[in-house]
């Protein structure tokens, strides 16, 4: 498993009964968690105190309780070439706008970026807001981010002006991730890198639907077009329960297999801490081809 555990800001105290107990900077946040199917006793009594508390709903999805908690605050990752500040507010379905199990993709992909000894061009599909992005960026890196959602280039954005990477080369842009590649492939455009975590299901915004395992192998061959004999990596990132690491890395080997022949891939689940326990709690799974 790959675990992110270089973060300061960030940490995972307990997980038990269907949820985790999170500290976000100075707040504690208590989430749902389909992955933590085990009851054990919960000691820490910030589990009766938390800030913020998204309780579920038998019908569907749910609500947050509230206490003494700001609208919206900011937390930093800083690890290797990384100095980042994120901008955090509790939204629909139990999200904050971030993704802390990620971290341990940004850590590798800025080895890659500083390795190469060159300025490399980095797609990244289904950017959300902005994570991977400003890692590769704060990299040195140059990056085309798409995304969906207007809200959520725009929140990057945010997240970007706070880690002090305004001005860095990145483009925004609100588009369907696949009409997009299928463009770059006509115009000709290739990438040192491409990102893709993909939802699964989501819409673009021209209504355009999205349903990952009608659509992710197709789009995988499509991005294997972006890339030529001087790329350097490739990330598939996946939440999507029954999308086995084994199966994402049959996917991206099988659609890169005439980009390279020394490349390589390999695939894992992507895990967090668990301070209490000293366990490692899985959050989702994340499949890398590399030169």
């Amino acid at each position: 498993m790959w675990i992110a555990d270089q973060w300061n800001d960030y940490e995972v105290l307990d997980a038990s009964g269907g949820e985790k107990l999170e500290r976000w900077g100075g707040y504690i946040l208590v989430r749902p968690d389909p992955q933590v199917i085990w009851n054990t006793e919960k000691q820490d009594a910030r589990w009766h105190h938390p800030n913020g508390h998204y309780h579920r709903s038998k019908k569907g999805g749910g609500s947050w309780e509230f206490h003494k908690l700001p609208e919206d605050w900011t937390i930093g990752y800083n690890a290797g070439a990384s100095d980042l500040t994120f901008r955090l507010k509790p939204f629909a379905f139990k999200h904050t706008g971030l993704f802390p199990e990620q971290a341990v993709n940004w850590d590798w992909m800025t080895g890659k970026i500083l390795a190469a000894g060159r300025q490399l061009n980095i797609l990244n599909l289904f950017a959300y807001t902005g994570g991977a992005t400003l890692a590769c960026a704060a990299a040195g890196a140059k990056v085309v981010h798409v995304d969906a959602s207007k809200g959520m280039v725009g929140w990057a954005k945010e997240n970007a002006a706070l880690s002090h990477l305004a001005d860095a080369p990145v483009r925004w842009l609100v588009d369907d991730c696949v009409k997009f590649v299928k463009r770059e492939i006509r115009r000709g455009h290739r990438y040192d890198g491409i990102i893709m975590d993909p939802p699964s299901y989501g819409r673009g915004p021209g209504g355009e639907i999205w349903k990952i395992e009608d659509t992710i192998f197709e789009l995988l061959q499509l991005c294997a077009q972006l890339m030529d004999e001087d790329s350097v990596f490739f990330l598939l990132n996946s939440y999507t329960t029954g999308l086995q690491p084994a199966t994402m890395g049959y996917m991206l080997s099988t659609a890169l297999r005439n980009v390279s022949k020394d490349g390589r891939v390999s695939s894992h689940e992507i895990g967090l801490p668990v301070t209490d326990s000293g366990l490692i709690l899985p959050c989702g799974a994340s499949s890398r081809w590399e030169r």
